[in-house]
């Protein structure tokens, strides 16, 4: 008998294929198991030591070889795998008798427990740690770390949730789709999967069931599994198969009646701001500067920064970049910067806040911004993440002037910016939205909780008030500019939305600015305002992206 299990879409695509679920875990060993016979704790404690290496090693290198999301998730957790506080409680436990193996499990363990009582982004760290024990511990038995399982034949994969180390590492060209029960739609997963262009489905509840062999049915449009897909599936696999080739972006994003809105794109380092110009951006809306930090115990030297920077610019001479100044703290975590002992770092010292703590970090990164943007010729603009008041956005905006900085800005991320984007909007230049983190802490839902997937849904009717919100600040202020660099901007419906709401420039990744550009140019401004209003006045996520969805026929054209 068919079954049906419902989840979050995060990437679009129909598919049939036979499922792959992810390997079994790596076994714990024994409690408290005592040193090896004829070994030493000294003896003991350096092979930890080198096995810890060579996996931060392996890590660091699937990083060197990846780009954009995947390489960030990489960084981060080879980061996870290098951290001396882990490595110096677990070599304690082998001082006091305990095998590498139970000292690592054991050590590693109260890192997750403490991490997961924190909440919210710390809690999502925990499973970091997690896959890295089991690295760690595959590489002390000599047996192959978990990953994604091998196969001759393209599969579905299913998983309860994938590490981040094993997200990063998706092949397209062996992984149909993607379905997890776990999860949320700002998960790692969901993020790499739409990244990559892969159908997913996260936060399925039961999908736990899928076995290896079974024949399914994944739609990432609406966010459901099917078992034993008959007729009605295989017509619209075979649609979705046969969807008319989206046309390549012209670099220039504009609707129907020749309104423009400006495609740019978000980057990480200078690698992805060249496959961004590649493939048509009109610009970088969001360069992701904390990336340039990770994996670093100590700040970035002033050359180090200037020259990570200028990678970017170069991609962009004559084009707008907007820089992020460094986004550290919650989920990313820099141990010369941030307090991972706060009792909930998401809504603790992260962003601009952390100028308060620590103070001439932010000063340093914006004169290395500052000197990079003088060797290039891109046109550079600068904002500071999680600006909750006017002040702060004025404050910001002084320090980037002082600088060298001509174009200050601020992300719209917190609830109480939009509210008062008009006064905001009075101290700086533009504010870009930041949809990921507005959304959740408008509806006060963790991103990363796949119980609360419903709830962190950039289409929650809330969400798209603040949005309009923002806008109608912008234009109190003498009409400046008002962007939008979350993931938000990468759904060609949502992105009709958000241009009716008054935005006006969309930042996205590269793969989402050919999909986004054929369906903004379906519609005039009329229309993208009358779709907006449709969205502001419905009562749920669902019923918002349903009401408009059904508008856009060039979606089911386009099989998006």
């Amino acid at each position: 008998m068919s079954q049906k299990f419902t989840g979050v879409g995060v990437s679009a695509g129909r598919v049939i294929g036979s499922v792959r679920r992810m390997p079994d875990p790596i076994f714990p060993p024994a409690d408290g198991a005592p040193l090896p016979a004829g070994s030493s704790a000294e003896a003991e404690s350096l092979r930890l030591a080198e096995a810890t290496q060579v996996v931060a090693a392996q890590l660091k290198e699937r990083a060197a070889q990846a780009t954009g999301d995947a390489q960030a998730v990489l960084k981060a957790t080879a980061l996870m795998a290098s951290d001396r506080t882990l490595l110096k409680s677990a070599t304690r436990l082998v001082a006091s008798g305990t095998c590498a193996e139970s000292a690592i499990w054991e050590a590693a363990d109260a890192v997750a427990t403490q991490l997961s009582a924190l909440g919210g982004y710390m809690a999502e760290r925990a499973g970091d740690v997690l896959d890295v024990r089991s690295r760690i511990v595959a590489e002390l038995r000599g047996v192959p770390a978990p990953g994604i399982p091998d196969s001759d034949q393209p599969f579905i994969l299913a998983a309860v949730d994938l590490a981040p180390a094993d997200t990063a590492t998706l092949d397209p060209a062996k992984v149909l789709a993607l379905v997890t029960s776990d999860g949320g739609p700002q998960s790692h997963t969901a993020i790499i999967a739409r990244s990559l262009g892969l159908p997913a489905i996260v936060a399925a509840a039961g999908t736990t069931a899928l076995a290896d062999g079974d024949h399914v049915f994944v739609d990432g449009i609406d966010g459901l599994v099917i078992t034993g897909p008959g007729e009605a599936e295989e017509h619209l696999a075979a649609t979705y198969a046969n969807r008319e080739a989206l046309p390549e972006f012209s670099g220039t994003g504009q609707l129907r009646d020749g309104h423009r809105v400006p495609l740019l794109s978000n980057v990480g380092s200078g690698d992805d701001a060249q496959l961004a110009a590649a493939a048509g951006a009109e610009g970088v809306g969001l360069l992701r500067t904390e990336f340039c930090f990770l994996g670093k115990d100590k700040e970035p030297s002033h050359d180090e920064q200037v020259a990570a920077y200028g990678a970017v610019f170069a991609a962009f001479p004559g084009r707008k970049v907007v820089v992020r100044t460094l986004d550290a703290g919650a989920d990313k975590p820099l141990p010369f910067l941030t307090d991972a002992s706060e009792p909930n770092p998401a809504l603790g010292v992260r962003g601009y806040r952390t100028d308060l703590s620590s103070p001439g970090v932010l000063e340093r990164q914006l004169q290395a911004i500052a000197q990079a943007a003088g060797e290039h010729q891109a046109e550079i603009w600068v904002m500071a993440p999680m600006i909750s008041t006017a002040s702060e956005a004025q404050e910001f905006a002084q320090l980037a002037k002082a600088a060298g900085l001509a174009t200050a800005g601020t992300m719209i991320e917190v609830p109480s910016a939009a509210v008062l984007a008009g006064q905001i909007l009075q101290r700086c230049d533009f504010v870009s939205i930041g949809t990921n983190d507005l959304t959740q802490y408008t509806m006060a839902a963790d991103r990363q909780l796949g119980a609360l997937a419903e709830l962190n849904d950039p289409w929650q009717p809330a969400v798209l008030h603040l949005v309009a919100a923002t806008a109608a600040g912008a234009q109190a202020a003498g009409g400046k500019p008002v962007g939008v660099c979350g993931e938000a901007a990468a759904d060609p419906a949502l992105a009709v939305v958000l241009v009716g709401l008054g935005v006006d420039t969309l930042s996205m990744n590269k793969r989402a600015l050919a999909p986004v550009a054929a369906v903004l140019r379906t519609v005039d401004l009329p229309t993208a305002q009358r779709l907006s209003q449709l969205a502001l006045d419905a009562e749920s996520a669902e019923a918002a992206r349903t009401a408009v969805r059904a508008q856009l026929g060039e979606l089911d054209r386009f099989g998006l």
